[in-house]
């Protein structure tokens, strides 16, 4: 017996200890550091770890990547073979350095960073917020604050920052916020769904190579496709051509409708590269391209020639977001968006709630006091609100911020079990206002004291914002009824 009392005392610990282990294996891996890609307040896609970030609309660019798959492919398949043997093999090596170049350049332009800046944190976004509270030094109920804008001085030129609500920040020259991605982007140009991304200072030379190594592309498919089947057509006849090669046809259409897209976008962006503007910027008109204008171009360098080595082979500028991080317990997180809405916690809803019905009770009182100015040497009876209960806990005490009544008003003060109005100055610590049903015989002309009130109601039926908000309304309603009369 004690043998088998031992073994199942033995199996018995090994099941705790492999439980115990399951356990702290689950805790080990729930505390795996996570990334910052993982939290990233924008919305993008992220792939390979953070490594490829994209724009949350991607169907576009899988549009694209078809278009220039299967069209080269058709070409290569059926065209390349007869004019490598007819007229030179030169053909195919060229068309697939330009294919293999495209590809490399729109992945290059759809995965990487456009140029996205971090967000606030709630510090930084406070401190700012100061800053811009002393400056406008606001005054009075109808003061309307100015346009949070800051001016900066960029070669003789005046370039207005504005300040970014989503961002909490004031934006760079040059920076704009796209709405699909819901990010502050350095230099941003546009939003481009055909490569699925945003094209900013980081993506933009490859977003231009993209652009102008598929104009060559495409105008050198449709050259050879044409000489393929006029080849083919001095042989064995036109239609004869068209059968023995179906493909050139759909190609031929394909890059007929394209051609004159993608060739007018190629000349539009090198206008932009040689005078060293953004597409945002030209579609805006902020600058002039002549240099005596009052709004000239204050980023051109005067000189085509400098301002496209700019654009194009200058140093690229290193990600400032930091995607594939790792979030440590003190870093400090961005600062939330502010849409004009209160999210309010349990222990906030229960102080919004107290300030409210203190609000209401002060403004009920006040009415009453003044519809009764003979009455100061008496004491006053504040008839309950319909419905209403003690909330007890931290709500019975009145917060600083309480408005205090006007001095020809009597004080509330408490004395023993009651609650009476007296002329002279008294100090009440804590006050309930309770249902009719639950106040205790009290005096006529006093209101019971709290210390004798224990309601039991259920959470639920204390708190009810549209009838607060209503009796508010009224109260605040009759208030300037009567100051009026």
């Amino acid at each position: 017996m004690t043998q088998m009392h031992q073994g199942l005392e033995q199996e018995v610990r090994e099941s705790q200890y492999n439980q115990i282990w399951t356990v702290e294996s689950s805790l080990k891996k729930k505390r795996a550091p996570r990334r910052k890609w993982q939290v990233f307040p924008g919305r993008n896609k992220f792939y390979c770890n953070g490594r490829i970030m994209m724009a949350r609309q991607t169907g576009v660019f899988y549009l694209t990547l078809l278009l220039i798959l299967v069209t080269s492919g058709l070409f290569f398949a059926f065209d390349c073979p007869f004019l490598a043997s007819n007229l030179t093999p030169a053909i195919p090596a060229i068309g697939g350095v330009l294919f293999f170049f495209v590809m490399g350049m729109l992945f290059r332009a759809s995965f990487s960073d456009p140029g996205v800046l971090p967000r606030a944190t709630p510090d930084e976004a406070a401190d700012l917020e100061r800053q811009i509270d002393a400056a406008t030094c606001p005054s009075g109920p109808g003061y309307r604050p100015p346009p949070r804008t800051r001016e900066v001085l960029i070669n003789g030129q005046t370039v207005k920052l504005k300040y970014c609500f989503t961002c909490k920040i004031f934006r760079p020259p040059r920076t704009s916020h796209c709405s699909l991605c819901d990010n502050c982007v350095e230099r941003f140009d546009h939003h481009c769904p055909w490569v699925g991304n945003c094209v900013g200072r980081r993506n933009y030379r490859f977003f231009y190579l993209f652009i102008l190594s598929l104009s060559f592309l495409t105008l050198f498919i449709f050259a050879f496709v044409i000489t393929h089947v006029i080849l083919r057509s001095n042989r064995t006849g036109f239609l004869s051509a068209l059968k023995d090669s179906p493909a050139s046809v759909l190609e031929v259409v394909v890059c007929f409708f394209s051609i004159w897209s993608i060739v007018g976008l190629s000349g539009f962006h090198t206008y932009l590269i040689s005078s060293n503007q953004t597409t945002n910027e030209d579609i805006k008109g902020s600058w002039s391209t002549k240099r005596g204008k009052d709004n000239y171009n204050p980023y051109s360098y005067g000189n085509i020639l400098t301002n496209c080595c700019s654009a194009l082979c200058g140093p690229l500028p290193p990600s400032l977001i930091d995607r594939r991080g790792h979030i440590l317990s003190g870093d400090p997180q961005p600062a939330p968006q502010s849409n004009g809405t209160s999210i309010y916690t349990p222990t906030q809803l229960h102080s919004h709630m107290c300030d409210q019905d203190q609000c209401i009770q002060s403004t009920k009182f006040v009415l009453q006091a003044a519809a009764t100015p003979l009455l100061h040497s008496e004491p006053v009876v504040l008839a309950p609100l319909p419905g209403k209960t003690s909330l007890g806990g931290p709500c019975s005490y009145l917060a600083p911020s309480q408005p205090s009544l006007p001095s020809s008003i009597p004080s509330l003060t408490c004395g023993g079990d009651v609650l009476t109005l007296r002329d002279a100055d008294a100090h009440c610590h804590h006050h309930h206002f309770v249902s009719p049903e639950d106040t205790p015989s009290s005096p006529p002309g006093a209101l019971p004291c709290p210390a004798h009130m224990t309601p039991h109601l259920h959470p639920a039926q204390l708190y009810d914002p549209a009838s607060q908000d209503s009796l508010h309304e009224d109260s605040v309603r009759g208030l300037v009824k009567l100051s009026t009369v």
